[in-house]
């Protein structure tokens, strides 16, 4: 599953060629620091999560079995390392920025949206986002701004395929329930509520 460059990479590191590990870290450092930014909305935080991230990596490189994608098993320890982090840090502010290519994802909200300035539907997806628990708001950003596939999140979070799907179901119905709330009535009137189920 691993492609051939990461796992000659992989195995050239546990061979004990340690410089190797910088070709990994180089590969997938934005990726990492993305996600712990997207999960903390702190800069400081994210860059000890990501240093963090690749120090458990290169620890546990010999458990890596190449059964599933390295970019998959990184972005799990990254996901851990990121709600550890947390979970300490109760008291911050975590919120997510939003992606304005993926933003036409979730249709049905983007129909609700249809009308508003791109960047004013950005800033109100961001705002609604924020409104949704922890756990939710990681899922819908993993499944529809990362585009993780559900498999790469079952892998990632250690959720059930059951549990994920009820989850995401469930947090993409509060997601358009509080865009409804947010946007001008005005709007939600012309559009109806057809989009919500």
């Amino acid at each position: 599953m691993t492609n051939t460059n990461d796992q000659l990479y992989i195995t050239k590191v546990i061979n004990g060629d340690t410089n190797a590990f910088a070709y990994l870290v180089d590969n997938y450092k934005n990726m990492v620091y993305s996600l712990a930014f997207k999960m903390t909305k702190n800069r400081e935080e994210a860059e000890e999560i990501s240093q963090d991230t690749f120090i458990k990596a290169f620890k546990n490189l010999e458990k890596f079995k190449g059964d599933s994608k390295f970019s998959t098993w990184l972005y799990r320890i990254g996901y851990h390392a990121a709600l550890d982090s947390i979970k300490k840090n109760k008291n911050h502010n975590s919120s997510f920025e939003i992606n304005e290519i993926t933003f036409n994802q979730i249709k049905s909200v983007d129909t609700i949206l249809d009308g508003i300035e791109r960047k004013e539907r950005a800033k109100i997806m961001d705002d609604c986002l924020l409104k949704l628990p922890e756990d939710e708001r990681t899922l819908i950003w993993m499944f529809y701004y990362d585009e993780l596939s559900l498999k790469e999140i079952i892998e990632v979070t250690e959720i059930s395929e059951a549990n994920l799907k009820v989850k995401l179901h469930r947090a993409r119905k509060k997601l358009l329930a509080i865009v409804e709330e947010n946007v001008e009535p005005e709007i939600i009137g012309h559009y109806g509520r057809k989009y919500t189920h």
